[in-house]
């Protein structure tokens, strides 16, 4: 089986990841691969044509491929809240949470990604025409050796000046701070931001109605295998080195330990009525979802008891 992940060198996904190199796939009888499929709308896509088996990505995405959710379920979360933050330049001196420095500004974020700080931006009266905001992909960023992602790109581009900003993962925010290149202007899961924003979105594991249906052991096997995972990582977050000492480049690989233990407190795999109606006000306000659509079409709860273990 395979599970496409937009992002591999993230800490974003990292429960999915660590699920398969870990071997908590394999201890519930499922033999899973890791697919890099950025970005994160083709993944769903590919998930909708029968090329790969779940998705471990950002959950309203799903949309990207299941109109009004349409065929897809959410299993699990990989953890809590929108997890994405806004990085700028060092120099622009911004002040944590003025989210008015991206006036005039480019900023790198991708596909899907963005429509977080676009709503983010709306809900501050910014409007990226009128105010001159650039939003767009970071040249380069979307290779798919596992090696190159989203964030560690976006950063060497906010060295090299090519952008001003960027709205992405904690690796690479964490690596413009240490590089002195960047500063956080947003951390939204810790509080940054409208209240709203933390249920924009969230890291989850979805499937398809179609093997939701077809095999409900193989879905319930890929749940307690997220859950034992999460639940493994916090017994002994070190245990995220092995992985990403296996898959990351060394300057990655030496900080995901502490990316994964700041992370700690968000990974509960449950997924709340709150969650999924928040979700769906921001996917509507963005206009990638028309109806109301009910919890039990969105989520997979007839796991949920699995959540609990």
């Amino acid at each position: 089986m395979k599970l496409a992940i937009p992002d591999l060198v993230s800490n974003s996904y990292f429960p999915a990841v660590a699920a398969v190199e870990l071997g908590f796939f394999a201890a519930e009888g499922l033999e899973v691969s890791l697919e890099l499929v950025f970005p994160v709308d083709r993944a769903y896509r590919e998930l909708r044509d029968g090329k790969v088996d779940f998705v471990g990505g950002s959950s309203h995405s799903a949309l990207a491929a299941f109109p009004e959710w349409e065929g897809v379920k959410l299993l699990c979360a990989q953890a809590q809240g929108m997890y994405w933050f806004l990085v700028m330049r060092a120099d622009f001196g911004a002040e944590r949470g003025d989210l008015g420095i991206v006036k005039g500004r480019r900023i790198g974020a991708a596909p899907w990604v963005e429509m977080g700080l676009r709503r983010l931006l709306a809900e501050a009266g910014i409007d990226p025409e009128r105010d001159r905001v650039t939003i767009a992909p970071v040249p380069g960023a979307a290779a798919t050796d596992g090696v190159v992602n989203f964030g560690m790109t976006a950063a060497k581009a906010l060295e090299r000046g090519s952008i001003d900003g960027f709205w992405a993962n904690g690796m690479g925010a964490e690596m413009a701070v240490r590089r002195g290149v960047g500063s956080i202007v947003l951390d939204v899961r810790r509080g940054d931001g409208p209240k709203a924003c933390f249920n924009y979105t969230m890291s989850a594991l979805a499937a398809t109605d179609r093997l939701i249906a077809g095999s409900p052991e193989t879905a319930a096997a890929a749940v307690r295998a997220l859950v034992k995972t999460q639940a493994a990582l916090k017994a002994d977050v070190a245990r995220a080195a092995e992985v990403g000492n296996k898959l990351f480049p060394p300057d990655a690989a030496a900080l995901i330990s502490d990316l994964i233990r700041r992370d700690l407190p968000y990974y509960d795999p449950s997924i709340s009525r709150e969650f999924v109606a928040g979700m769906n006000v921001f996917a509507r306000d963005v206009g990638i979802l028309r109806g109301h659509v009910p919890y039990e079409k969105v989520v997979a709860a007839q796991f949920a008891d699995l959540w609990r273990n």
